[in-house]
């Protein structure tokens, strides 16, 4: 069970403080039912009520900064989520995003920037669909990284790309053929 000034994710919210753990007084709730008050540190407006039975589902502990940067430094390791099915791809984006799960959101942003990439060279632009779910799958997994290391969305943004094009500098070229 969470505490009262936990930081926690909650799916489709972001990072969110634990405010307050309260019964809701409302017609058609079971009075005696525990919910977390959570507002989310990028809405300090809003408040989102998750019961307190059942929330794996929605909610999870966020990581740490040692965890952040250990899981920064394993993301070109982490395999893209190839989606053989076109016609599935918008659900697998949809799953990986309620999953929450960094490791789904990186597979899912890795496969989105492929195949923005080979669309770009194809001379087409890139889909609506994968458009959307890559700047949710980006806001939900930097908006972790960011407040769990002390840094800007973008700084975590840019530092993943640099990781990345070095990544790609560091890869030995494949060797030359010999000409018969």
């Amino acid at each position: 069970m969470f505490e009262i000034g936990d930081y926690v994710v909650k799916i489709n919210k972001g990072v969110c403080r634990i405010a307050d753990i309260v019964h809701l007084d409302m017609s058609g709730v079971d009075k005696q039912k525990e919910y977390y008050l959570l507002i989310p540190v990028e809405d300090q407006g809003a408040k989102v009520y998750v019961p307190v039975e059942g929330r794996e589902e929605s909610m999870r502990c966020m990581m740490d900064e040692a965890a952040a940067w250990d899981f920064i430094r394993k993301i070109p390791a982490i395999q893209t989520k190839w989606i053989a099915n076109e016609k599935l791809r918008e659900q697998e984006y949809k799953a990986a995003i309620r999953s929450g799960k960094p490791e789904e959101l990186v597979g899912i942003i890795k496969n989105m920037y492929h195949r923005r990439k080979k669309r770009v060279e194809q001379g087409k632009k890139n889909t609506a669909v994968d458009e959307r779910y890559f700047r949710m799958a980006e806001d939900a997994l930097y908006s972790e990284l960011a407040f769990a290391t002390g840094r800007k969305k973008d700084e975590i943004c840019q530092l993943i790309k640099d990781a990345a094009v070095q990544l790609q500098q560091d890869k030995p070229s494949a060797p030359a053929q010999k000409q018969p």
